[in-house]
Order: structure tokens, then C-alpha cells, then sequence
């Protein structure tokens, strides 16, 4: 007999230089394999944008990050859909011909996919989106108006969209060291960062599903890219896998009500994230609500380890994500992780 669906919650955070996840959805067959295991995944964007690729599963559960923060606090809820009205929100910087590709994806999408998408807007100023990096070696950004996205994605919702698409004209960096190393499989997405800050700001603001795609010019032809970059060179825009991504993505319950297919933070029955980025706010939520945490071991620039936090009595550890799914499927099977282990300690009394 086949238990139920355990729901899970996928984290692997933005912009930190991840070996799995920290690439062009290059965490896509983790998210699948725990998909399997769990019957129910809940992840962000940053695990499932392939840049020019991208999968469906209707076991996974595709929202943005600040959201996905908010389900893990109880805040809100999650509720499954058939599929989304996407509005597109295109950046003013954007110069005509790349304009016209995104445009053109967006058309493709619609003849090929079968995908619902318009109203359709272009900011009414440019958003100006600056990078930056932090001390630690993450990656973020900062955007000079703020205000004319906002505006433009409170359009989109008045006309009708159910979730929101955005693209932004993205520094180009093609000289740079940092770009070079992260091409080469040994640095961290410069864009990433940069990229959550408009999606959170945007989910925020209008509690809709939304998600973010950087406009760039093409990046020259180099046969040595690292496999997991090699997505993000494919084509002129990194849209399709947003849209595919948000034409599921679950609806945003932020008014308390309830129907019996959300989705519901006391239903997690397990958080996976790596083993350095436990600091975050929804990893910290599930700890409050114990919730079985799982660490994957998944090499980053941040070293925010259970041990530094004091938490290693209370977490599971994996040495691989193929490691983690089976500690996911024994916990849908109401096994005891421990009775995996050996050597089995015994139990003492307490009287």
C-alpha cells in the first residue's frame, strides 16, 4: 500500500554558490528524486529555472521564495490550481531587440505549451538593477525604482493576471572574473541575488505568484563551460522556464481561509536544505514547529552549519540528496530514521 503524500519543503538558497542547486537547474533532479519520495514537494525557483530548460511535476509545488518563508511560518497557505493567468512584465531598459526575444518566447510558449499568458506591460521607467556581493561571497543586488515596478505589477494584477512573469534588463558582465569561475563551475550566480530581491518585493506586495527572468545579451561561444552552466548559454532569454514554472504555481492564501486541498504548514513532514544554510527564515519556522530537518552535505560559500547553531541534536543528516530521499521516504513510512542506523543505541530509562 502506498502511504499518503508527506509534504516537503526543498530549500537550496539564492545566490550562494551551491554545488547542486546553485546552477542552472542543476537542482532539478534532486527535486525530482524527492518528489518521488515524498509524494509532495514545495520548493522555490531556484531550484526548478533551467534557464532554457525546465520540468513539470505535478508533485512539486513551484513558489517564490518569500512566499515560500511565509507557508513555512503558517502565514499563509498554498492552494493548488489547475493552471495560472501570467501577466509579463517586461523592463523599460531593455533594448528593442532583446525586447522582441522575449516577446517572441512568450508567443512560443503560448503556440507550443498551451500556456496562458497576457495582460502584457513594460515598465514605465527603467529599473535599474545594480549588483553587489556581500562579504561572505554571496551574491545580491539593489534596484533604483522600485516604484516602477510596483506599479506596473499592480497593472497586471487590475487586468487580470494571476501570477506574474518579470523580466529586467541585467547588467552585462561578460569580461568579468566572477562570470568566468562561475562558468567554469567554481563560482556563485552574480544574478541570483539580485533576481530575489525583485520577486520578493513583488510577492510581498501584491501576494501573487510571481518569479523573475534577467534580460542579457548573449554570452560569446566557449566549448568549456561547466555542465551545470551550460543551460544559461542556450539561448536569448531565460523566461520559458518561468512561465512553465508559474503556470502551476499554487495560488497565495494570505486571508486565513481554508479549503481541504491547501496546503498547510502543519502538514510538513520534512525540510531538506544544506548542511551551511540552515539560517534562513523558513528552515528556522520548521525548526520551531518541529518539523524533522534533513541536511544535505551541498558545499557553499555560507558555513551556517546545525553545529554553529547549536541545533545537532535536532537535525538528520545526508550525505547526498539520493541520501536524503530515503530519509524523506522513511519518514512518509512512519519509520524510525535511528532504526536505519547502526550501531542501534539503547534506550535508557527515566525513572
Amino acid at each position: 500500500m502506498i502511504p499518503a503524500p508527506m509534504p516537503t519543503l526543498m530549500v537550496v538558497p539564492t545566490g550562494i554558490g551551491c554545488e547542486i542547486g546553485g546552477y542552472a537547474g542543476d537542482a532539478i533532479p534532486s527535486a525530482r528524486l524527492l518528489a518521488s519520495a515524498s509524494g509532495c514537494l514545495i520548493t522555490h525557483p531556484n531550484v526548478m529555472n533551467g534557464a532554457s530548460l525546465y520540468w513539470l511535476d505535478n508533485r512539486i509545488h513551484y513558489v517564490e521564495g518569500y512566499a515560500l518563508d511565509r507557508f513555512a511560518a503558517g502565514d499563509w497557505q498554498l492552494r493548488p490550481v489547475r493552471r495560472q493567468r501570467l501577466g509579463l512584465l517586461l523592463d523599460a531598459g531593455i533594448e528593442a531587440d532583446l525586447t522582441l526575444r522575449h516577446r517572441q518566447l512568450m508567443e512560443a510558449c503560448r503556440a507550443s505549451l498551451g500556456l496562458d499568458i497576457g495582460p502584457v506591460i513594460t515598465s514605465d521607467a527603467p529599473l535599474e538593477v545594480t549588483l553587489e556581493t556581500g562579504g561572505s561571497g554571496a551574491s545580491w543586488g539593489r534596484l533604483g525604482r522600485p516604484d516602477a515596478l510596483l506599479r506596473a505589477g499592480e497593472c497586471l494584477k487590475r487586468a487580470g493576471a494571476s501570477a506574474i512573469a518579470v523580466v529586467a534588463r541585467f547588467p552585462d558582465e561578460v569580461d568579468t572574473a566572477a562570470l568566468a569561475a562561475y562558468r567554469q563551475g567554481s563560482g556563485v550566480d552574480g544574478l541570483a541575488g539580485a533576481e530575489a530581491v525583485i520577486s520578493h518585493l513583488l510577492v510581498r506586495h501584491l501576494q501573487l505568484p510571481c518569479a523573475h527572468a534577467p534580460a542579457l545579451a548573449p554570452l560569446p561561444l566557449d566549448p568549456q563551460v561547466d555542465p551545470r552552466a551550460v543551460a544559461e548559454e542556450l539561448g536569448h532569454t531565460f523566461l520559458a522556464c518561468v512561465l512553465v514554472g508559474l503556470s502551476r504555481a499554487p495560488d497565495l492564501v494570505v486571508d486565513g481561509s481554508c479549503r481541504p486541498d491547501d496546503l498547510m504548514a502543519d502538514q510538513l513532514g520534512a525540510v531538506v536544505v544544506p548542511q551551511g544554510a540552515l539560517g534562513g527564515e523558513a528552515v528556522l519556522a520548521c525548526l520551531e514547529r518541529q518539523v524533522p530537518v534533513i541536511t544535505v552535505e551541498n558545499r557553499s560559500v555560507l558555513s551556517v552549519t546545525s553545529d554553529a547553531l547549536a541545533m545537532a541534536p535536532d537535525v538528520l543528516h545526508a550525505g547526498s540528496y539520493a541520501e536524503a530521499a530515503g530519509l524523506v521516504m522513511a519518514l512518509r513510512e512512519g519509520l524510525a530514521p535511528e532504526s536505519l542506523m547502526r550501531p542501534l543505541q539503547r534506550r535508557q530509562a527515566i525513572g
